[in-house]
């Protein structure tokens, strides 16, 4: 039998040192800030452009498929609330290949991730500086957030807090300014019949919806930092299922709210990458200074998500060196709590970024997207399979009654993997392939590294025996 205080320690031994300070509005707000960054204000125009109207569907099945992941990922990470998350729990009830794989298939994705909210700030920044080249302020700004990344834990919490707490505002402000705009105005060529305009509300067809499900996936990447920040939450029993259901539920309303009035009110075929299509709503109405003011709130919107990506890579890096995964140093922290080696590691995105940047200035967000998403989509997928194994052994280990339960197992979680796994071979017939011809290499030379690693770990055993 195991008993309730095994269980809540159990995975935490091996990351003795983090400061447990973040309380649940800053968790909620951390995931929020993850996921509200350049795949709402920037991606969704490629999401667009790529299903016309029925993105709204398309935005809507990518909450779904979160609704499921979030749902298995709020029980599991009751059970073991550390800073390896995921990886941890598929270690420990799959095997401890899957844990390696999983650990740093999400770091890459997070390190790449960086690169493309970077990406996306050069673009940002060139609305008041068009002639200052990129470069500048990839590394201005990353040097500001690497520094807050540096601090304590509760300094990084506040600061993402309040960074969180401006995109939220200013979404809300968006959604009543174009709400007042379609029902308290009447201006022509605006209302719900551009949602059935140029080509209907299905312009490229069911497929072309299902493409944009993986696009709007992205938007929804970075909700599961709920559980990588439980290994520092007060109380992970209580915080953790709060955070993630207020998280869903509200990225949820503000991504099909926000497009929804967005499409109603500029035609579809105007969506871009060159500019944000919040920026071009503002436009429209030549309101003084608020096309600025919405670049500056997309602006803070894309660092507040390269903070947290950063802190999310920091602290997985960090969980894999202290299951001996990663050279010992990575796993070192200092005074204040903050494992400043795996931090220093984790920042490779920033570079990675600048130098596709300067290559393929036109292409680059693209490009680190679709690189980026290989390694968040294949964490998702294992988070439902471990789900599969964990249900199972830990009522078979007489494991306590946990507070929160997935619904429907094992249905739910089965559709869950179907739902994604259908996702990751579709990519390989659109624009996205890049992310299997990074992803399937990534993972065979990772299982490559693991057997190697393995080989010489039990080599070492053996002469010390």
């Amino acid at each position: 039998m195991i008993n309730k205080n095994a269980q809540s320690n159990n995975g935490n031994e091996l990351e003795d040192g983090l400061k447990r300070d973040l309380k649940t509005n800053q968790l909620t707000m951390i995931a929020m800030g993850c996921a509200i960054g350049t795949g709402l204000f920037l991606g969704s125009g490629f999401a667009i452009k790529t299903a016309g109207p029925s993105v709204l569907l398309s935005y809507g099945i990518g909450a779904f498929i979160v609704l499921l992941l979030m749902g298995c990922l709020t029980e599991m990470t009751v059970a073991h609330p550390t800073s390896g998350s995921f990886g941890t729990i598929s270690e420990k009830y799959i095997n401890p290949m899957a844990g390696f794989l999983v650990r740093y298939s999400y770091w890459i994705a997070n390190v790449l991730a960086v690169g493309v909210e970077v990406s996306a700030i050069a673009v940002y920044m060139k609305y008041w500086f068009p002639t200052v080249p990129a470069i500048v302020w990839i590394l201005l700004f990353a040097a500001l957030l690497i520094y807050i990344n540096a601090k304590s834990v509760h300094i990084f919490g506040t600061v993402e807090y309040w960074f969180s707490m401006v995109k939220i505002s200013a979404i809300v402000g968006f959604i009543l300014l174009g709400s007042y705009v379609l029902f308290g105005t009447d201006q022509p060529n605006i209302g719900p019949g551009n949602l059935v305009n140029d080509g209907g509300f299905l312009p490229f067809g069911w497929w072309g919806m299902w493409v944009a499900i993986f696009i709007s996936l992205f938007s929804f990447l970075g909700t599961e930092m709920i559980a990588v920040t439980a290994g520092e939450s007060k109380d992970p029993d209580v915080a953790v299922p709060k955070a993630l259901k207020s998280t869903v539920f509200r990225l949820s309303t503000f991504y099909v709210l926000t497009i929804g009035i967005m499409l109603m009110i500029v035609p579809w075929k105007s969506a871009g990458i060159d500019k944000s299509p919040f920026v071009k709503v503002m436009e429209i109405y030549n309101i003084p200074g608020a096309s600025g003011i919405m670049n500056f709130i997309i602006l803070m919107a894309a660092l507040s998500a390269m903070n947290s990506q950063i802190y999310a890579s920091t602290r997985m890096m960090f969980s894999l060196s202290r299951g001996n995964h990663a050279p010992v140093f990575l796993g070192k922290i200092n005074s204040k709590g903050v494992p400043i080696s795996a931090l220093a590691v984790s920042t490779l995105g920033i570079f990675i970024a600048a130098a596709i940047n300067a290559m393929l200035p036109d292409s680059s967000y693209a490009l680190m997207m679709g690189i980026s998403m290989f390694g968040a989509l294949f964490t998702w997928f294992m988070v439902f399979i471990s789900h599969l194994f964990f249900r199972k052994k830990w009522v078979k280990m007489g494991g306590r009654q946990l507070p929160v339960r997935m619904p429907g197992f094992p249905y739910l979680t089965i559709l869950g993997v179907v739902l994604l796994g259908s996702l990751m071979i579709s990519t390989w017939f659109t624009g996205f392939k890049i992310m299997l011809q990074f992803g399937i290499p990534w993972l065979l030379f990772l299982s490559a590294a693991y057997l190697v690693w393995k080989k010489r770990n039990s080599k070492e055993r053996d002469g010390t025996e």
